[in-house]
Protein backbone atom coordinates (compact mmCIF):
# COMPACT_ATOMS: atom_id res chain seq x y z
CA UNK A 1 0.00 0.00 0.00
CA UNK A 2 1.18 3.38 -1.22
CA UNK A 3 1.75 6.29 1.51
CA UNK A 4 -1.48 7.95 -0.32
CA UNK A 5 -3.39 4.87 0.18
CA UNK A 6 -2.69 4.33 3.48
CA UNK A 7 -3.54 8.00 4.47
CA UNK A 8 -6.94 7.68 2.24
CA UNK A 9 -7.78 3.86 4.74
CA UNK A 10 -6.66 6.30 7.81
CA UNK A 11 -8.34 9.66 6.89
CA UNK A 12 -11.57 7.17 6.06
CA UNK A 13 -11.67 4.98 9.58
CA UNK A 14 -10.55 8.28 10.94
CA UNK A 15 -13.73 10.22 9.43
CA UNK A 16 -15.98 7.77 11.70
CA UNK A 17 -13.83 7.11 14.49
CA UNK A 18 -12.34 4.07 14.14
CA UNK A 19 -8.59 3.42 14.63
CA UNK A 20 -6.29 0.30 13.81
CA UNK A 21 -7.35 -2.54 15.80
CA UNK A 22 -11.74 -1.51 15.77
CA UNK A 23 -14.11 -4.32 15.59
CA UNK A 24 -16.69 -3.20 12.77
CA UNK A 25 -19.55 -5.13 11.84
CA UNK A 26 -21.11 -4.57 8.38
CA UNK A 27 -24.37 -4.90 7.78
CA UNK A 28 -27.00 -4.69 4.27
CA UNK A 29 -24.47 -5.36 2.83
CA UNK A 30 -25.56 -6.01 -1.34
CA UNK A 31 -22.83 -6.86 -3.84
CA UNK A 32 -24.99 -4.80 -6.54
CA UNK A 33 -24.58 -1.63 -4.81
CA UNK A 34 -22.24 -0.96 -1.60
CA UNK A 35 -19.20 1.20 -2.14
CA UNK A 36 -16.31 -1.28 -2.47
CA UNK A 37 -13.53 1.83 -2.36
CA UNK A 38 -15.15 2.95 1.06
CA UNK A 39 -15.21 -0.92 2.52
CA UNK A 40 -11.64 -1.29 1.62
CA UNK A 41 -10.39 2.17 2.90
CA UNK A 42 -12.35 1.48 6.03
CA UNK A 43 -10.54 -2.19 6.36
CA UNK A 44 -7.17 -1.24 5.99
CA UNK A 45 -8.05 1.51 8.41
CA UNK A 46 -9.28 -0.61 11.04
CA UNK A 47 -6.70 -3.37 9.99
CA UNK A 48 -8.79 -6.34 9.34
CA UNK A 49 -12.49 -7.29 7.43
CA UNK A 50 -15.54 -6.18 8.25
CA UNK A 51 -17.19 -8.86 10.57
CA UNK A 52 -20.76 -9.87 8.44
CA UNK A 53 -24.30 -10.26 10.84
CA UNK A 54 -23.30 -14.24 11.24
CA UNK A 55 -20.55 -13.01 13.52
CA UNK A 56 -21.35 -12.77 17.30
CA UNK A 57 -18.10 -10.66 18.04
CA UNK A 58 -18.89 -7.56 20.37
CA UNK A 59 -17.78 -4.84 17.99
CA UNK A 60 -16.59 -1.12 18.01
CA UNK A 61 -19.37 0.02 15.54
CA UNK A 62 -21.80 -0.97 13.07
CA UNK A 63 -21.77 0.32 9.32
CA UNK A 64 -25.68 -0.05 8.00
CA UNK A 65 -26.04 0.21 4.47
CA UNK A 66 -29.64 1.16 4.10
CA UNK A 67 -31.93 2.13 0.95
CA UNK A 68 -35.58 2.60 1.08
CA UNK A 69 -37.31 -0.65 -0.24
CA UNK A 70 -35.11 -2.45 2.61
CA UNK A 71 -37.65 -2.91 5.12
CA UNK A 72 -37.92 -1.67 8.35
CA UNK A 73 -35.77 1.21 9.34
CA UNK A 74 -36.77 0.34 12.92
CA UNK A 75 -36.10 -3.57 12.61
CA UNK A 76 -32.67 -2.62 11.52
CA UNK A 77 -31.09 -0.42 13.17
CA UNK A 78 -32.09 -2.54 16.77
CA UNK A 79 -30.74 -5.03 15.27
CA UNK A 80 -27.63 -3.35 14.83
CA UNK A 81 -27.33 -2.25 18.86
CA UNK A 82 -27.34 -6.68 18.92
CA UNK A 83 -23.40 -6.85 19.38
CA UNK A 84 -22.83 -3.21 19.70
CA UNK A 85 -20.33 -2.69 22.37
CA UNK A 86 -20.86 -0.08 25.02
CA UNK A 87 -20.34 3.76 23.58
CA UNK A 88 -20.10 1.45 20.08
CA UNK A 89 -21.69 3.84 17.15
CA UNK A 90 -23.86 2.61 14.30
CA UNK A 91 -23.11 4.48 11.09
CA UNK A 92 -25.94 4.30 8.66
CA UNK A 93 -25.15 4.78 5.14
CA UNK A 94 -28.06 5.40 3.28
CA UNK A 95 -28.07 6.66 -0.75
CA UNK A 96 -27.34 10.56 -1.78
CA UNK A 97 -29.92 12.29 -2.54
CA UNK A 98 -31.11 11.90 -6.20
CA UNK A 99 -29.98 8.39 -6.30
CA UNK A 100 -31.90 4.90 -6.58
CA UNK A 101 -32.87 3.74 -3.13
CA UNK A 102 -32.45 7.34 -1.63
CA UNK A 103 -33.55 7.44 2.25
CA UNK A 104 -35.32 10.96 3.12
CA UNK A 105 -33.22 12.21 6.47
CA UNK A 106 -36.43 12.60 7.65
CA UNK A 107 -37.30 8.84 7.93
CA UNK A 108 -33.88 8.36 9.47
CA UNK A 109 -34.92 11.23 12.47
CA UNK A 110 -38.47 9.55 12.99
CA UNK A 111 -36.89 5.79 13.09
CA UNK A 112 -33.75 6.34 14.82
CA UNK A 113 -35.56 7.35 18.60
CA UNK A 114 -37.88 4.49 18.09
CA UNK A 115 -34.65 2.37 18.28
CA UNK A 116 -33.10 3.83 20.87
CA UNK A 117 -30.47 6.35 19.08
CA UNK A 118 -30.52 9.68 18.11
CA UNK A 119 -28.43 11.10 15.09
CA UNK A 120 -25.20 13.24 16.27
CA UNK A 121 -23.54 14.13 12.83
CA UNK A 122 -22.90 13.04 9.26
CA UNK A 123 -19.62 12.12 7.30
CA UNK A 124 -19.10 12.69 3.75
CA UNK A 125 -17.62 9.52 2.76
CA UNK A 126 -18.49 8.27 -0.46
CA UNK A 127 -19.68 9.86 -3.56
CA UNK A 128 -22.98 7.83 -4.07
CA UNK A 129 -23.78 7.51 -0.52
CA UNK A 130 -24.74 9.73 2.99
CA UNK A 131 -23.45 8.31 6.24
CA UNK A 132 -25.30 8.77 9.59
CA UNK A 133 -23.82 8.57 12.90
CA UNK A 134 -26.19 7.34 15.69
CA UNK A 135 -25.43 6.68 19.20
CA UNK A 136 -27.55 5.04 22.25
CA UNK A 137 -29.62 7.48 23.73
CA UNK A 138 -28.23 5.83 26.93
CA UNK A 139 -24.49 6.85 26.22
CA UNK A 140 -24.98 9.84 25.43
Amino acid sequence: MSEAEAATAVNVAGKLGFKNGDLVQELGYDDDDVDFDFRENLEDGIGSELLTEDDQDVVDGVILWWRSGDGDLVDALVDALTSLGAGGVVWLLTPKSGRPGYVAPADVQEAAPTAGLHSTSSAGVSKEWAATRLVSRRKQ
